[in-house]
Formats: C-alpha cells, structure tokens, sequence
C-alpha cells in the first residue's frame, strides 16, 4: 500500500526571519559592502537626528578590525539622543520607525537600516551590539547590550544600565561583523567625504582599522533646512490604498475623509469628487465598495487640485553646496567652480520631488579621464548601482559635446576635468531596491535631471568662451593702456612738449567700459577689480562679481569718462589655485563692456514653479 504524503505545512515568518535569510535585499550581500551599508545607516541616522533637532553634527567614526574578517563599527553623534524606553524598538525590531508614515523627506524612512546591521552583526558573529544614550533632559546615559529575537521581530536585551557619560547628549552605536575594509571610490573613506561635501556644517572625524585618522571640519555655522510633515497628496492615490483607508477610517463619512487624510483637499472639493464619481460624500467609508474607489481614483486626475507642497523638501541649497565643493575639493585646485543650480519643484505619483546639481571644471583635475559623478538622493552619497541609476541615464543621453567637452558618438558619461554634484530629493524617491543605491529611471525624473544639468553646463560655455574673450581683451587693454601712453610720451620728448591727456583719445579708440582682475600675491592674497570707463560717456550699471567662496553685488554710479572704480577681496578661503572671479552686468548695454557678461534673466530664480502634469 502506498504511503499517504503528509500535507504540507505552512507557518509565519517574521520580518526579522525573512531579512535573516535574504540579507543580500538590504545591500549585505558581500563582505565589503556589508561593512559599508553598517556606517552609511548608522550616520545616516545621526544626520537626520541632529538636522530634526536644528544641531550642528559632530559625528565620529571608527572601523577597528577585530580578528581576521571580523570588525567593529563605532559611530558617536551629537544627537538628541533617545528616550530609553524607545531604544528597544528603535534598534531592535525591523519596520519600527518614527518616519514611515510621515510625507516629509528623509534620509532614512523605512525603519530597516540600523536595525538591519544590528541584525547582519548577530547573524555573523554571535554577538549582541552596544547601545548608549543620552537626552539633554537626562542625569545620566543609559546603555544597552542587545540583540534581535528574530521569530518575533522584538529587541532581545542582555543588559540595561545607567551610565556616567560627559557628553550632554547624543547616541553611540557599536557594532561587530564580518566584513571586509577596502579603499577607494567605493570604499567608507569615500562615502564619507560625500557625505561632508553636502554637510558643510558637520564635523566629521574618521578613524580607518589602520589607526589613520582624517577629518573633514565644519564651514558652515548653520543648520541645515528641515523639512515638514505634510498629508500624502490624492494624485498618487491607487485604489487598493483608498480601500485599505476607508475600511480602517474612523471618519463620520468620505467627504470627511478625504479632508482629514489627504492636503489640499477642502470640503467643496471632495464633495466634487465624490459626486462626480457617483458616490454620496455621506457614506460611512466603510461602506465604499471597490467599483467606487476605482470611479474616485479616476476623477480626482480629471479635478484640477493645487499640487503638492514643497514645504515635505529639504534641499541642500546653494550656500551648501558651493561651500561643500570648495571645502573638499578645493585641494584638487579646480579652476572653475560653477553656481549651483536647483529645478523646478515637479511631481512623481502625486509626490513632489526636485533635482539640485553642483559643477567644478578644470584646474588640475585630470582630462584623460570620465568625469566624476557624484550621485546623491535626499542627501544620501550613492555609490553602488551607478548603471541603474537615473542619474546615469540621465547624464549618459545628455550631449556633452556643446559644453566643451569629450563624449563618444554624443552618449555615455563625457570626458573631461570636471567633478558632478547631482541630488534628487523628495518624501517618496523611487529606488531600484530596498538598499537605496541607486534611483529608478523613471521619466520624470530623467527628464527634470537633464533639464537642470543644461541650465549648469551653460555656465561651463560661458566659463570656456570667457578665457577665450579675456586673451582678446588683454591684447586690446594692452594696445589701449600701454601703447597709447607710450607713443604720447615719445611724441612729447621729439616736440620737446608736455606729455598730453591722452585718456579722452585712449576713450574714443577704445569706445568700451574694461573690468579686469589682478591678483596680487604677498603675505595675503588680493583680489583687485578695476572698472575703467574708456567711453566718452558717464555710465552706471550694476556689477556682480562671483567668486569661488561667495558673491558681491556693486552699484556704479555716475562713473565718468577715463576714470576708474576699484574693488579689492581678501581670497584668505581659497584653497589651492585661484584661476579668478566671474563678472556680470546689468542695466548697461552689454556689447559696450568687456571683460563682463549680461546676467542670465534666470540667475535668481530657485525652482518654484510646478509641473503638474502626471
């Protein structure tokens, strides 16, 4: 008689089990890399914790190796710290955090990352991970030796005791793996130098296994900008979100649930919804069958609604990042550092997000090679997945070739001396996987990346057309400030007259407004600007003048015929060559200046307008 089979038997898993055996999901899928994903979540953590709580970041960082592939990760911010009662969960169980449900930008949101390491480090090693704490409201730190229990996804504490700690708050995570410690562009060194271009007001100190310690310090005295909670925006609604909603809504009727649940809906406009989708805005939600969700989805794209906020960004801004190039890549001496550009507020299933891009060129960065990338997504370094990227493909279908520099067949990253500070930043980004490393190439992302990297590149023409009209221009200052001169001089002495004013004849040869750059090199370096009217006329205009470190605005008023107005800039902050200040112009015509530009109508703008179209 055959045997009869024993059914089979199905059981739950907890989230826990499942990241346990598919670690590769969360980026532990190799030793080098799993040693990098634990600081990468642990400063990230430390990051978003200081910029929620307006604090200037002191982050310190140690990689101590162990014993053959095992090491430890130390990380020590100047955090808030944490309540005590909340560590458990905060560091011991997968999903647990304080922004999942929150519409506001992050650089952590899922409650995986730190967790997670904690996780890979039990998994490895046996070993639990040490916590310690302190609020400013606390007497003392409290640290805690602990693990995961990982059937039910809960925090399994060895220890929990009070600690004396002379720091007033912030939070140390120690935790020891298997790994592996390597150098270069994908290396911790490199994620951390990232990390401070777009944190100029962080300090930063990292500590290698090989004891070298390197720190990048703070340049800016200021927090970073926040970002707010918002509610979640009905465009990007889908029905099964709507469903799930509505039978879990406390809410009298739908007409109150969208108000409640969702920003920029009044109650004139989800009454219109509901009754242009035939369904009674009275209606208890739980009531809402699937036939009418389906008829909501599809009217709310037909009604037109104010787009989402952007108060849920948080952009690195300007300052920071022209700062953060100039701090850390100022030793590679490059000799054009361009002005940052930052896009159009746009949207991605009803979620606002926008592009930021950062540019140094020339100097002694080198040409024979591809341009350096940096990828950044909420202001998290993206070093992994670069073929999978947005950014990428992006950068790839843009034709570098009319900015001056190599691109083969017009596709691929170009060639040339240049470093590439791109971010994408938003509440709900669209990654290729959970391990963040790299963003989905979905159009409209694609395409607002590309429309901000040619608003950049224009600078780099300008910059490359500048050097070319300045060589002219100094041979026509030459002729006009040298030759003249001289000839009046020799003309005087065969005479036997005096040397005659030949400034109003060096103005009616030259017929132009000269500004020019000299730079003195002594004890401190000088920047001397000169503004020479070689025009028969008395001229006013407005003068910017853009310098690596910051920018001067200057008004000219009433600057007569063959006279000069000067302006001197300490260049104290400059580090390695300095190759000169831009110059722009308004409010005077500009073909009668040389050595200036006109200002671009868009100079000032920052990126408000919003596309709505889906």
């Amino acid at each position: 008689m055959q045997e009869k089979k024993k059914p089979q038997e199905f059981k739950q898993v907890s989230i826990s089990e499942f990241f346990e055996k598919n670690r590769h999901i969360l980026g532990f899928d190799s030793l080098q890399r799993a040693l990098f994903i634990m600081v990468k979540e642990a400063v990230d953590n430390s990051l978003d914790a200081c910029e929620e709580h307006g604090i200037l970041p002191d982050l310190d960082v140690k990689i101590s190796r162990i014993s053959g592939d095992i090491y430890e990760m130390v990380v020590l911010d100047n955090g808030p710290g944490i309540e005590r009662t909340q560590v458990p969960k905060a560091f011991g169980q997968l999903l647990y955090g304080s922004r999942f449900h929150v519409m506001r930008q992050t650089r952590g949101q899922q409650g995986l990352g730190i967790t997670a390491a904690i996780l890979y480090g039990q998994i490895t090693t046996g070993e639990f991970s040490h916590i310690t704490t302190k609020r400013p409201v606390d007497d003392v730190a409290y640290h805690f030796e602990m693990g995961i229990d990982i059937k039910n996804n809960v925090a399994n504490i060895k220890t929990e005791e009070p600690v004396i700690w002379k720091a007033e708050h912030g939070t140390e995570v120690r935790i020891r793996a298997k790994g592996k410690y390597i150098t270069g562009r994908q290396s911790i060194h490199e994620y951390l130098k990232e990390v401070a271009v777009v944190n100029p007001n962080a300090r930063i100190r990292f500590t290698d296994p090989d004891g070298t310690a390197i720190t990048f310090e703070r340049s800016i005295e200021e927090p970073s900008r926040q970002s707010k909670p918002v509610k979640p925006h009905p465009y990007g609604l889908e029905v099964g979100e709507l469903l799930s909603l509505a039978s879990e809504s406390s809410n009298r009727n739908m007409k109150e649930l969208f108000v409640e649940n969702f920003s920029r809906i009044s109650l004139n406009t989800a009454s219109e919804i509901l009754e242009k989708s035939g369904v009674d805005p009275e209606m208890r939600p739980a009531a809402l069958e699937r036939a009418e969700a389906e008829r909501i989805i599809s009217t709310i794209s037909e009604v037109k609604l104010m787009p989402p906020s952007a108060e849920s960004l948080s952009p690195i801004s300007e300052q920071f990042i022209r700062v953060g190039m100039l701090s850390v890549y100022g030793d590679e001496r490059p000799g054009f550092y361009g002005k940052p550009i930052s896009g159009s507020v746009r949207i991605h299933k009803g979620n606002p997000f926008s592009v930021e891009i950062g540019m140094v060129y020339g100097g002694e960065l080198p040409s024979d090679q591809p341009a350096r990338i940096i990828r950044y997504a909420n202001k998290v370094p993206l070093l992994f997945q670069a073929g999978s990227c947005a950014i990428t493909e992006a950068i790839s279908e843009t034709d570098w070739r009319q900015y001056g520099m190599e691109q083969k067949q017009g596709k691929g990253v170009p060639y040339g001396p240049a470093i590439i500070l791109v971010h994408v930043y938003g509440p709900k980004i669209p990654y290729v996987s959970e391990s963040k490393e790299a963003i989905a190439p979905v159009n409209e992302i694609v395409e607002e990346i590309k429309n901000v990297l040619k608003a950049e590149m224009r600078q780099l023409r300008r910059f490359n057309n500048r050097i070319e009209r300045n060589k002219k221009m100094g041979e026509k200052f030459r002729l006009v400030s040298k030759i003249i001169p001289e000839i009046a001089k020799k003309s005087s002495e065969i005479l036997k007259l005096e040397v005659p004013d030949y400034r109003r004849t060096m103005s009616k040869i030259a017929n132009v407004v000269f500004v020019r750059e000299e730079v003195e090199n002594e004890d401190k370096k000088k920047s001397i600007t000169s503004v020479i009217n070689y025009t028969d006329d008395t001229v006013s205009f407005d003068l910017k003048i853009v310098f690596p470190f910051r920018e001067v605005d200057i008004k000219i008023e009433n600057l007569g015929s063959a006279e000069t107005y000067s302006y001197e800039e300490g260049l104290d902050q400059v580090k390695g060559n300095y190759t000169g200040a831009e110059y722009f112009v308004t409010g005077i015509n500009p073909v009668l200046v040389q050595g200036a530009e006109e200002l671009p109508a868009d100079w000032d703008l920052k990126g408000v307008e919003v596309n709505e179209q889906e």
